[in-house]
């Protein structure tokens, strides 16, 4: 099943505000993606102490638990802040840390097998899933094109498609 991932902004004071059928671990991921994105980027346009977050996962009545989301709710805040557009037809799948490094997760098979069904052309997962591909069907390998990363730095350069001087411009490396 694929998990879309909705995020806006409106004035406030600096809170994040998570809805959808979540349990703990994905409340979490949320966070840590907010808290990323508040280190990092760099750019004088992202006043986070007078703006509110709201983070939503609509998954109808079926909960969600777990650390797959990490990397997809990191994109979809920078994405709100940057104003600029996830890349369509995407799908990514990644946990992430504080110090912005991209954990691989469980379940790649099913993950993958659900986003080619959807009609996703090119999927983001952590470097260290890449031995997982093994046990996919000779179609999905082929039907999809799969980025392999390390760092939300390379999740960021694919999922937004910029560039590097554009993402160093605004976005400073975890050390």
């Amino acid at each position: 099943e694929i998990l879309m991932i909705e995020s806006s902004m409106m004035s406030g004071q600096g809170k994040l505000h998570i809805t959808g059928q979540l349990g703990d671990v994905m409340k979490e991921s949320s966070q840590i993606a907010l808290s990323l994105a508040r280190a990092h980027l760099q750019d004088s346009r992202f006043q986070f102490s007078n703006t509110d977050i709201h983070m939503h996962v609509p998954a109808g009545a079926i909960p969600k638990d777990g650390p797959s989301a990490g990397i997809a709710m990191l994109t979809s805040l920078v994405s709100l802040f940057m104003k600029k557009p996830i890349r369509s037809h995407l799908a990514m799948t990644g946990e992430i840390t504080l110090r912005g490094a991209v954990l691989p997760v469980g379940g790649i098979k099913e993950k993958l097998l659900a986003a080619y069904r959807a009609g996703v052309k090119e999927v983001i997962l952590s470097k260290r899933n890449e031995k997982d591909l093994r046990d996919l069907p000779r179609e999905i390998r082929t039907g999809l094109q799969i980025h392999f990363v390390e760092n939300v730095s390379q999740v960021l350069e694919i999922s937004l498609d910029i560039s590097t001087l554009e993402l160093e411009r605004i976005w400073q490396a975890a050390a």
